[in-house]
């Protein structure tokens, strides 16, 4: 770490204490009012009540019961056992954490049984036992050789063990052999031959749409998690637009990335009760990226972003934060002086973009009528502004990042409350070497969709700056 980016966390108030977003005495001067930006967050009294400190994850409570709801779901269409192999909803369902790798893990749910089964990887053991296990079926590691145990002795080598007929095998010697099996995925013709070679008389269902479904209509408790996230991501934010104004042009992107992703990290952590054992402390990612100048005009540059700050620049600060598993993105879209009549109107469509995708999110609501909405105003604006169109307005939030459904032309579905969206109506201009990307998490509701972020201010007074 550079030593000016050293002091300047310590400076932000991450000494022994590591709270808080005291104003450095080195930042007063002439932007002082724009340089203690924690004062320029705001209050949205839409915004839920957020988990409290303490509250670092959901519950086991929590899990149970929204698995009793899956099974409830899944019986009613003649479903015996649910069998889980994607991580996501494995995650999602069972709230352990596992690292996410090339070694098979399923997770069976019996319809009529409060009991869960585990079909996993040796490595796994001790996560999987010490926290919602009835039993466990596992295999030593990947690719596994036929009675290959050396943990027990047994060093054999030999062909590799096909670890989906060993698992259909786990659940025909616990009675579910003739049983129909919810799994959460559609089986390709290769996937269901083997399938019906190993369990010949059973009935194999697809229940992934059951799955996403609860996935994307977040309950009230993961919504306060979010909020917590949100919190806490406003603040990082402030932290970062007190660095730029600091650190100027002296910075480079990479730079800024580091440091707010850094103190984004110390500000959650210090908050975070753990031991440094399983299950506590989990779901955390502070994963922040900043782009500064021509980086700035694709929607997915591919180029390493380490760059000098260069005053007249756009610069983006963007990432994901969760807590528990919960939370979401949250862009700032930043203009440096000086500054023309173009960027500022591209700027102000954006922004004015956003406002729409916020009023237009209620429940009920298609997500194309969102979508068309906003397009619809950006075309209007004439086609200076319609070349800088090259994605849709948003994607649905979750564990996982993107997930359905879509705000988007050609997605009919509609809003329910407790979904969550991106909010990323941007707009690029290659041509000029810059672009303005925001997002945020929009809560749906009733009456309209709630920006959890913008405690960080979609403002001029925010997002323009003078170094």
């Amino acid at each position: 770490m550079s030593s000016s980016r050293r002091d300047f966390i310590r400076n932000a108030g991450l000494g022994a204490a590591g709270l808080g977003l005291a104003t450095p005495r080195a930042l007063l001067g002439s932007q002082a009012a724009r340089a203690d930006s924690e004062k320029l967050l705001v209050k949205d009294a839409d915004h839920p009540a957020p988990a409290s400190v303490g509250t670092d994850r959901l519950p086991l409570a929590w899990y149970k019961a929204t698995v009793k709801r899956l099974r409830d779901k899944a019986a009613a269409q003649g479903v015996d056992a649910i069998v889980l192999e994607d991580s996501w909803n494995i995650s999602y369902f069972s709230g352990n954490f596992m690292t996410k790798t090339e070694r098979p893990c399923w997770l069976a749910f019996p319809v009529k049984e409060d009991a869960i089964f585990w079909y996993s990887p040796g490595l796994d053991n001790e996560i999987v036992k010490s926290w919602w296990c009835t039993d466990i079926d596992y295999y030593y590691d990947f690719p596994h050789a036929d009675g290959g145990f050396p943990d027990k002795g047994k060093v054999v080598k030999g062909p590799a063990v096909d670890l989906f007929a060993w698992m259909l095998a786990g659940l025909k010697k616990r009675g579910f052999g003739e049983k129909t099996l919810g799994f959460d995925s559609e089986f390709t013709p290769s996937k269901m031959k083997r399938a019906q070679a190993a369990l010949p008389t059973a009935k194999f269902v697809d229940v992934s749409p059951i799955c996403i479904r609860m996935r994307m209509v977040k309950t009230p408790e993961e919504i306060a998690l979010i909020q917590r996230a949100m919190d806490y991501f406003a603040r990082i934010h402030a932290f970062g637009r007190d660095y730029i104004l600091k650190r100027g042009t002296d910075a480079t992107d990479y730079e800024i990335a580091m440091a707010v992703e850094e103190y984004g990290t110390n500000l959650i952590l210090a908050d975070v009760k753990r031991d440094g054992r399983p299950h506590n402390a989990v779901g955390i990612k502070v994963g922040i990226g900043c782009r500064t100048g021509v980086g700035t005009a694709y929607p997915h540059p591919n180029q390493f972003h380490h760059n000098k700050v260069r005053k007249g620049d756009s610069l983006q600060i963007a990432g994901s934060v969760t807590v528990g598993g919960y939370g979401g993105e949250l862009y700032r879209y930043y203009q440096l002086a000086p500054w023309d009549a173009h960027r500022e109107k591209v700027w102000d469509v954006v922004t004015e973009s956003v406002r729409i995708q916020e009023r237009e999110s209620k429940a009920g609501v298609r997500c194309q009528d969102v979508a068309f909405k906003v397009h619809d105003f950006q075309v209007r604006q004439g086609p200076a502004i319609q070349k800088l169109l090259y994605q849709r307005v948003a994607h649905g939030q979750g564990m996982e990042g993107h997930q359905p459904p879509y705000i988007a032309l050609g997605d009919e579905t509609a809003l329910e409350e407790g979904m969550t969206f991106s909010v990323e109506p941007g707009l690029f201009d290659p041509a000029h070497g810059f672009g303005y990307n925001p997002s945020d998490c929009l809560w749906v509701t009733k009456t309209k969709g709630v920006l959890m972020g913008n405690a960080a201010p979609y403002s001029k007074e925010w997002m323009f700056l003078k170094l």
